[in-house]
């Protein structure tokens, strides 16, 4: 789920690299521009084995329009993904692109725009809560190095990727059965097969 739609009833930086001056556009349906920027992603944005690195170029195209309850903002960002692989836990890096589009209606006497939505502070739209929302939810809890990553080895630790496919190890030994270990057949004077204990058990034939 987001983290929260609501924004906080504090004031607004208008130099914060995520904040819009929605000045020029005319209150009422038909107003509308579109603007791009690179700003530096916020800290934080993480989720299972996947995150977005705080400061990281986050490539914007904002379009903002004027409707009755306030403005629409359709916006499309992109931004660098790191990572541990799911798999061999090897380093992984991808891009991410996410689409949102949230309506910030206009502050009635102060207020915070509602329970569940998001409000303008005056003229300006702080679009940093529902664009982290946005990119916390699409990124991936498990990724990969790639796609038929073959993961580790479950006794050495090693990755198969590397290993290659003749890498193998013998059947494991259950410690209940390790007794069996010291028995040798030898051949009675009948001919049939006699088990001899070895001598390090304290135990051997007479």
């Amino acid at each position: 789920m987001p983290s929260s739609r609501r924004t906080a009833n504090a004031r607004t930086d208008p130099r914060g690299p995520l904040v819009f001056d929605i000045r020029g556009l005319d209150r009422g349906p038909g107003s509308a521009r579109t603007e791009t920027r690179t700003a530096p992603a916020p800290g934080d944005l993480h989720t299972g084995m996947s995150w977005i690195p705080e400061r990281s170029a986050l490539d914007l195209e904002v379009r903002v329009e004027s409707v009755t309850e306030g403005v629409l903002v359709t916006a499309s960002a992109t931004a660098p993904v790191a990572g541990e692989c799911a798999r061999c836990l090897e380093p992984v890096t991808q891009t991410v692109t996410v689409q949102c589009q949230e309506l910030f209606s206009y502050e009635q006497n102060g207020g915070d725009g509602g329970e569940d939505g998001y409000s303008l502070h005056g003229d300006l739209l702080d679009l940093e809560p529902a664009l982290r929302d946005a990119l916390v939810l699409a990124l991936p809890l498990a990724p990969r190095c790639q796609e038929d990553c073959p993961g580790l080895c479950a006794e050495c630790g090693v990755r198969l990727a590397q290993a290659g496919p003749g890498h193998h190890h013998g059947p494991a030994l259950d410690p209940r059965w390790a007794a069996l270990r010291q028995i040798t057949i030898q051949a009675g004077p009948d001919g049939s097969p006699v088990p001899e204990i070895g001598e390090e058990n304290g135990r051997g034939r007479p």
